[in-house]
Parts: C-alpha cells; structure tokens; sequence
C-alpha cells in the first residue's frame, strides 16, 4: 500500500488550519517598498517583486544580493483577510487574520428539562 506525502501541497496554503492569525515573511533584501507588489485575487494572496532596471551596462566581478525578480503565490482559505503588511529591515511582513461570520459560529442551544415541559403543557390543558 503507498502513502502519500501531501506537505508540499499545504506549503503554499493559508487559514484551513484552526488558526486565528498568521503572519507570512519573507527576505526581501536588496527590493524597497517600490519594487514589492501585495494584492490579494480572489481567493489568493500574490506577492511580487522586479527590480527597476537601471538601464547602464554595468558589469560586475561580484554581486552579493541577487535582485531577480519573483512572485509567490498563496491560497487563502475563506473569510481570511489581509489586515496590513510591513517592510522593515530587509523581511517583509505580512498579516493576515480569519474572520468566521456570526452565521458560521456555532451556537449554543439551552436544553430545557422534562419537568418544565410536562407543568408547561398541564398549565395549557388547565387553561
């Protein structure tokens, strides 16, 4: 019998876990705020980053910090919404919290006791 390994599938997923908030980081060293690119579509959360191109031929013997351009996506889970991101120190920071509506809540439903029922409806027949 084969097992399968569906971790990779749950990397890139976000808010089917009993988690109320999350947050996602990324190193972003090397891109400012004006080459990052958060939006969500649909029911997913896209984050982008190019690198303004400098238009000089430039050439150089070593580079330290690779600018290339990336795009990463994730799938988000209904009723998680992205409350604010951040860009701070090279890591961008993104928080996302799931909000359940009133109508998806559980509820709880008072039992009431046979006794109450039973001088409930003897009072009905009385009357």
């Amino acid at each position: 019998m084969r097992t399968f390994d569906f971790a990779p599938l749950h990397r890139a997923t976000i808010g089917f876990d009993q988690i109320d908030s999350y947050r996602i980081s990324i190193a972003v060293a090397g891109f400012s705020e004006d080459d990052l690119n958060v939006e969500v579509k649909e029911n997913a959360l896209v984050v982008a980053a190019k690198k303004a191109e400098d238009g000089e031929d430039r050439s150089f013997l070593h580079r330290g910090i690779a600018t290339r351009a990336f795009e990463r996506r994730f799938t988000l889970a209904d009723h998680v919404r992205v409350t604010g991101a951040s860009h701070e120190n090279g890591m961008l920071h993104i928080d996302l919290h799931r909000e359940v509506p009133e109508a998806l809540k559980p509820r709880r439903i008072e039992i009431s006791s046979s006794r109450s029922n039973r001088a409930e409806i003897e009072a009905k027949a009385v009357n």
